[in-house]
């Protein structure tokens, strides 16, 4: 009995001074000089521009990692096929590499100036680094193996036996999908969705180096957040840091309630 005590108190002291005072300062620090203060700081038009465009291009990443993710674990799940080790160690690359190593590894591949493709597409109209669709590549290749980590675990639990079943009686692949495999590993999916958001919408390695960084242009909300401190204004930083750990927590929320209802009427 004691020794359980003393396990949960190390658990509980060991997150609050890892993750609750940092986060509790940080929210003090926001709101020291009052809620206006800090609301301003982020109220600002390099403020918006810089969080729609971070919000814009997490959706588009958690978009295709989820519907990659979804793939890639079905396939890893229901076919052994030779490689299928290389194909999971490729998935948790971004997980060993640095971040900014990967943004170094897309701009060699897209820069226009020295890519290995980017003059090809700059001669097209299209323009990868420094640009929209660069941070998007950025923030699709950081959170790439969370759908997948998520998913696959459920998918190798669930088994095969009621989707062939469903075959059996003649359900097609899609029905057999949407009808069986997806309800069964919404929960899943919904937590790797969650963690890939997060991933996102925290990322900042990879974005000063696609991004190029350009005030009302080119600058993520992680990068807008930065600048604040490196000028001096820790205020605005902390500000800017509370949005991003706000809107995390209401993502968190929501999807904590959404499950407690669901369990509860299922």
């Amino acid at each position: 009995m004691i020794s359980r005590w003393l396990l949960r108190a190390f658990g509980f002291g060991y997150v609050g001074f890892l993750v609750g005072i940092p986060v509790v300062a940080v929210v003090w620090r926001a709101l020291a000089p009052g809620f206006s203060s800090a609301w301003h700081s982020v109220d600002t038009p390099a403020g918006i521009h810089a969080l729609e465009l971070t919000l814009e291009s997490a959706a588009i990443a958690v978009v295709l990692n989820t519907l990659f993710g979804v793939g890639v674990a079905l396939i890893l799940a229901r076919h052994r096929f030779p490689g299928a080790s290389v194909v999971e160690m490729l998935v948790d690359l971004p997980l060993s590499l640095s971040p900014v190593v990967v943004g170094l590894a897309l701009t060699l591949f897209y820069s226009s100036r020295q890519g290995w493709i980017g003059g090809w597409l700059t001669a097209r109209g299209i323009e990868v680094i420094f640009a929209f669709p660069g941070i998007v590549l950025a923030s699709a290749f950081v959170s790439l193996p969370y759908v997948v980590r998520e998913v696959l675990p459920v998918l190798q639990e669930l088994g095969t036996d009621s989707e062939r079943a469903a075959e059996t009686l003649g359900a097609g692949p899609f029905t057999v999908f949407f009808r069986i495999t997806l309800p069964a590993i919404r929960w899943g999916l919904a937590y790797g969705v969650l963690l890939t958001t997060a991933r996102i919408l925290g990322e900042f390695g990879a974005m000063s180096v696609v991004s190029g960084n350009i005030v009302g242009q080119t600058q993520t909300f992680t990068q807008f957040v930065s600048a604040y401190f490196t000028n001096y204004d820790p205020a605005g930083a902390y500000a800017g840091a509370l949005v991003l750990g706000l809107i995390s927590m209401f993502i968190l929320a929501a999807l904590s309630v959404t499950r407690s209802r669901g369990e509860r009427f299922s």
